[in-house]
């Protein structure tokens, strides 16, 4: 007996297969434009009660307020980036400068490890290799800079849209994922919560250590502590190396410089104060906001990195968090959750 497959069942195949073709293909094309629309979801998530609040209760005009609120996140996040360019472009101009100095000082500070430790760092095939690679990472760096700026504007763009249009893209959204309500509002939930744990929470606790740092800094006596407390900050996002980013340079300086005691304190205070401060924030943090494993972070930060660059470092865990909510909303969905009973004795 012959057992055909329904027309209805044939045509729904079919279109969903056109879809996914249709999907792949917008992907492939489109990707560039993924980082500008993560941002801008996480800015709306961000900003969603300010705007509801102006229009609502204030009787704002949309546009207004979108405005508004786009041009203090435009200022928020653009001071710092000023300010590191700032810190940065002095530091190279000063090399370039004086090349000659900076190189026999560099030279100094790796014989001298090289006489300590017994190991070759500073070979003619080393040069050559250094030299190689930063030519090569010239364009990259030329166009990194180019499509991080028009990331930027994509963003604004998608992110004026977001926040004039809110609540119909809201409800349009979850009328439209065919989900119980439960796994919608958990959804949702889960989905704000990652948000601000991670494009608030990171950024916050490297700020948070590279204050207790630049304090630490200021009394010990760096030289230019505001500086090295920009690199403590940036350095505070990154997993594994953190903020020692900041103070393990510094307390190789002193050591090279034949301050010893001070070299000897800033490890000290590195990790036993910088270090700690960013488990006692995450504590704090993770109680308000909801807690990110570190492993999460870690492999997150790897291929948002791979991904999207540096700003990677934001998206890559909400990524990974999302790929796991999905599959705890997929198992509540359709499955039947089963009692584990452990063995007895």
């Amino acid at each position: 007996m012959n057992t055909q497959i329904p027309n209805n069942t044939i045509r729904q195949l079919l279109i969903l297969l056109i879809i996914l073709m249709l999907g792949v293909v917008l992907f492939l094309h489109l990707r560039f434009f993924l980082p500008a629309f993560l941002g801008a979801y996480t800015l709306f998530v961000i900003m969603r009660k300010f705007m509801f609040r102006l229009v609502g209760t204030y009787k704002w005009n949309k546009n207004l307020a979108a405005a508004t609120l786009m041009l203090i996140s435009f200022l928020l996040i653009l001071f710092p980036i000023l300010l590191l360019i700032n810190l940065m472009s002095s530091r190279i101009s000063f090399a370039i400068e004086h090349s000659g100095e900076v190189l026999n000082s560099i030279k100094s500070l790796i014989n001298t490890y090289e006489k300590r430790f017994g190991i070759v760092i500073l070979s003619n095939s080393n040069i050559e290799k250094m030299g190689s690679t930063v030519g090569e990472m010239l364009p990259g760096i030329l166009g990194a800079t180019f499509n991080s700026v028009l990331s930027i504007l994509v963003m604004y763009f998608i992110l004026y849209f977001m926040l004039v249009d809110g609540k119909k893209m809201e409800a349009s959204f979850f009328e439209s994922v065919p989900l119980k309500d439960e796994n919608l509002i958990m959804l949702r939930k889960d989905l704000n919560l990652l948000v601000y744990s991670n494009a608030l929470g990171i950024p916050l606790i490297a700020i948070l250590q590279g204050i207790v740092a630049l304090i630490g800094y200021i009394i010990i006596g760096v030289k230019e502590p505001v500086f090295w407390f920009v690199i403590t900050c940036i350095g505070g996002m990154l997993p594994v190396i953190g903020a020692a980013l900041g103070y393990i340079p510094l307390a190789l300086l002193f050591f090279q410089q034949g301050d010893s005691g001070k070299g000897i304190i800033m490890l000290f205070y590195g990790f036993l104060v910088i270090g700690m401060v960013d488990n006692l924030f995450r504590l704090i943090l993770q109680k308000k906001w909801g807690d990110v494993h570190p492993t999460i972070t870690i492999f997150g930060v790897l291929a948002g990195i791979s991904l999207f660059g540096f700003i990677g470092l934001i998206f890559g865990p909400i990524l990974i968090s999302l790929f796991l909510l999905l599959i705890k909303i997929y198992i509540n969905e359709f499955t039947t959750a089963k009692n584990y009973d452990p063995p007895t004795k």
